[in-house]
Parts: C-alpha cells; sequence; structure tokens
C-alpha cells in the first residue's frame, strides 16, 4: 500500500498557538531560585548562539538542571524568550516618565535634549542587559512572540500622547497619536542598526532622531497656532 500522505494546511488556515504560559509560577525561595537561573542561563545562551541554535536542551546543559525541571516552569524556549522580552520592553517603557517629564517641554531643544538622553538609556539598557539585542531581535522575527512588541509599541505611545496633550492641547490629538507612534518606530530602528552596525557613533544617531521628532512637534504647534 502506498505510504498516507500529509494533509497540508488550508491557505490562510491558522496555524495553532505555542503555549507560552507559565506551567508554575515560583512561590517559594528555591523555585524562585530556580526560575530565576534558568532565565538567566537562557540570555546567556541567547547572547552567544541567537534565538534559533537556542533550545531547551541547551539551557538544561548548561544550567546543570533535567529538562523535567525547566519544563516544570517553562513548556518550551518561546516561554522562556517571552518573559525575557515583557521584562526588557518593561525596563524600556519605564525610561518614558523620567525623561518626558513638563520641563522637557519648555522649547524645542529641551525636547531635542530629553529625547535624546531617552534614546540613549533605552541603547544602554538594551546593549547591557544580557542577549538584549538578541531578545529585541526574536521580538521582530518570531511571529508568536510578536504581539510582545506590539503591545510595548501600544504602552509607549499611550504614553508618549498623554504627555505631549498636557504639554501642546491646541495640536489634534490624532497627530499627536501618530508622532507618538512612529516616534516609537523609529527609535526601534535605530538601536538595531546601532546593534548592526557597531561602528555608528550611538550619541549622533540618537540625536538625529530626536531632533526629527522635535523638528515635527514644533512644526504641528506651528501649524495649530496658525
Amino acid at each position: 500500500m502506498p505510504a498516507p500522505t500529509k494533509k497540508r494546511p488550508r491557505p490562510g488556515a491558522k496555524r495553532p498557538k505555542l503555549d507560552l504560559a507559565l506551567k508554575v509560577t515560583p512561590a517559594q525561595p528555591r523555585a524562585a531560585e530556580t526560575y530565576e537561573h534558568l532565565l538567566d542561563v537562557t540570555a546567556q545562551a541567547l547572547a552567544e548562539v541567537g534565538f534559533e541554535q537556542l533550545s531547551t536542551n541547551l539551557v538544561c546543559q548548561r544550567a546543570g538542571l533535567s529538562p523535567p525541571a525547566l519544563y516544570r516552569y517553562f513548556p518550551n524556549k518561546y516561554a522562556m524568550l517571552h518573559e525575557l522580552g515583557l521584562r526588557l520592553m518593561h525596563q524600556q517603557n519605564a525610561l518614558l516618565a523620567q525623561w518626558l517629564t513638563p520641563a522637557a517641554f519648555v522649547s524645542a531643544r529641551h525636547l531635542e535634549d530629553a529625547l535624546t538622553g531617552l534614546l540613549l538609556e533605552t541603547y544602554e539598557i538594551t546593549r547591557k542587559t544580557t542577549g538584549g539585542i538578541w531578545i529585541m531581535r526574536a521580538l521582530r522575527a518570531i511571529p508568536m512572540l510578536q504581539d510582545v512588541r506590539l503591545e510595548s509599541a501600544t504602552e509607549v505611545a499611550t504614553q508618549a500622547t498623554a504627555r505631549l496633550i498636557e504639554a501642546f492641547p491646541d495640536i489634534p490629538v490624532g497627530e499627536l497619536q501618530l508622532i507618538s507612534r512612529v516616534a516609537d518606530s523609529m527609535a526601534f530602528a535605530a538601536l538595531e542598526m546601532l546593534f548592526d552596525d557597531p561602528a555608528l557613533d550611538a550619541p549622533s544617531v540618537m540625536r538625529l532622531v530626536a531632533a526629527s521628532l522635535a523638528s515635527n512637534i514644533q512644526r504641528l504647534q506651528g501649524n495649530a497656532a496658525r
């Protein structure tokens, strides 16, 4: 008898999503220590081999743990990348409140300086985070992880828009929402560019992005005044 043929998924059919939820939330100190150790080892391995070569077996080997010990917390490697992505995005997003203060909107130059500081500190946090650039690349390249990046972008845009509305009440909200989303995408692209080409000067790149954003906001303010 001929071997049965495998059914191919219909075009447009939804593929089953992998489970990214934690199996067990560590409550006891020893369990929490094991959980954090697994994430630390995952980040270190990620920095060395990238997300394509990362595997649960590699993490177990380096962590000195058995696969069942890992699977007690994480169902697959994508769940570990998911948690690392959430942590990095949280650190980056927390910077907005520190830099986009009322003083940042006193003038275009103040805004440019504040945005430059925000972008550079975001770059430094990502650079100093073990596997940081690979975490960012994973959030963009792996479909099942893209929600982390999209939710982060939405949070950033919401925070930035709220501060822009307070500073520039005469500018239409839609314009401020648009520039907030574009700003987040520009910042993400600039980060990737700096890590892809280490020869580039980070302050110069981020100053250029900040100047472009500050100039556009100033233009919108001028249009609203007229």
